[in-house]
């Protein structure tokens, strides 16, 4: 595509190492649809008759379903020379024209936003896929409680379902950031050229307007060489492999004979070769694992992009691999999470044993004493001492005398005991975020509400 200059072949074993065709053939679709467009700008312009017009949009139809079959090309150097190849060998001459007025370096940004834009969407619908989940769970757990954790130890009961909703929460705020980078990016660059600008009079409206962007870019040079959108994909993406690495790590947790909390879907598990009594967490594992490769793409990003002059440069070629990567990492591990989630059986007795053991009705205690006019620290001293005595006893809060809380403060009362059970430690969190059961369950028709607005919302996009 560009010989004309040189008199020397390229190297072999350089022109083999060069070429992105083994990664960016990926990108054929995204390629056809924009060289389709860009079709019609030519015919606007003149530069097409209507009959070539015709040829080449059949041309490039057919090449939609056959395509595929000639992806082995060993000689295509990249997506944008194969397409040209395979349109020359149906068309002759005519395929040659459709390059008129544009550039390789403005195809691969269109291509690439195209692509990630197709990708914000699928990734959205798996993570409203993964939130519904959660909230079903959530929902079925009803009213069984667990405890909740600060430094990994115990720290006060909540409820299953508070725990599960916190998660939907996390993976909601996924989708919103997918939602914001996809508005981002949903510039269309045709029209750039390679660095100035087109140099036929392309409207590029209508071009931007076929392939659903909100309008063309602004700025010819800027449009060639950035890839914000694309670091900014990878970060959301990132963000979202961290959220699922922290799931995968609590339920891994869970799962062992220790917590007993959780039991683990044979389906999305493992055995040993060495010990037949074992059950691995591989599914988890692998997720929290694979997170590591979509932070590490995105750095990739970053660190190619960050010393390169305006416009395109060849080291962008190496920006296409890891969105690619980042992609598809993040899709398989939102459905496997969204399996394991559907497929999971939880030990409620065992967690609401571990709820109701441990002091952990310590802070509702202190609110008890609070309640009674006693200042919040000093009712904090007094339920100190009150645990350091049960401890002694080998009993929990509610099980000591009440001659001996007295003891320690007159504040103590008759309803000590009946303010302290499991159901009122959870009911004193009664406010908006709270574990209390009726903000809970305002909580869950509020999440169910929110999911099937957003469904519809994509199903209108």
């Amino acid at each position: 595509m560009w010989s004309g200059r040189f008199r020397q072949p390229l190297d072999p074993g350089f022109e083999r190492w060069q070429r992105s065709f083994p990664f960016d053939q990926r990108l054929l679709l995204e390629e056809i649809a924009a060289s389709q467009a860009h079709a019609g700008a030519l015919k606007a312009a003149g530069i097409l008759s209507e009959d070539e017009h015709e040829k080449l949009l059949r041309a490039l139809e057919e090449l939609k379903s056959t395509g595929r079959d000639f992806l082995n090309d060993e000689e295509a150097e990249d997506v944008h020379h194969f397409v040209e190849k395979q349109l020359q060998r149906t068309l002759g001459e005519v395929a040659l024209k459709l390059h008129a007025g544009r550039s390789r370096n403005e195809q691969i940004a269109t291509d690439l936003r195209l692509f990630v834009r197709a990708a914000c969407d699928e990734l959205r619908a798996k993570l409203l896929e993964l939130a519904k989940a959660l909230s079903v769970r959530a929902r079925q757990a009803g009213a069984a409680a667990m405890p909740s954790y600060t430094h990994l130890q115990r720290a006060e009961p909540v409820l299953v379902a508070h725990w599960l909703l916190a998660y939907a929460e996390m993976f909601l705020r996924d989708a919103e950031r997918l939602q914001d980078c996809r508005k981002r990016l949903n510039r269309c660059p045709l029209g750039s050229g390679a660095i100035a600008g087109a140099t036929l009079k392309l409207d590029r409206e209508p071009v931007a307007r076929a392939l659903g962007f909100e309008a063309p870019t602004a700025n010819s040079m800027d449009a060639t060489s950035d890839r914000d959108f694309a670091v900014e994909f990878a970060q959301v993406l990132s963000i979202l492999a961290v959220h699922l690495s922290r799931w995968a790590e609590e339920f891994i947790l869970f799962s062992t004979l220790e917590y007993g909390f959780v039991r683990l879907p044979e389906s999305y598990s493992t055995g040993s070769s060495a010990m037949p009594q074992k059950q691995n967490p591989d599914a988890l594992e692998l997720i929290r694992g694979k997170a590591g490769r979509v932070i590490s793409a995105a750095t990739q990003l970053l660190i190619t992009l960050k010393g390169l002059p305006l416009a395109y440069n060849k080291d962008m070629q190496e920006t296409q691999e890891p969105v690619f990567t980042v992609a598809d990492t993040a899709a398989r591990m939102l459905e496997v999470a969204t399996g394991f989630m559907k497929a999971v059986e939880f030990n409620l007795p065992r967690m609401e044993q571990a709820a109701s053991s441990g002091y952990m009705n310590a802070m509702a205690a202190a609110t008890y004493l609070a309640n009674k006019g006693v200042p919040f620290r000093r009712a904090h001293e007094f339920v100190g001492r009150a645990v350091r005595l049960g401890m002694e006893k080998g009993c929990e809060l509610e099980a000591i005398p009440l001659g001996e809380l007295r003891e320690i403060s007159d504040a103590f009362g008759e309803d000590f005991a009946s303010n302290v059970t499991l159901e009122k430690t959870l009911d004193c969190h009664d406010v908006v975020g709270g574990t209390a059961r009726a903000q809970v369950a305002a909580a869950l028709d509020a999440m169910d509400a929110r999911l099937k607005t957003l469904e519809a919302e994509d199903g209108n996009a």
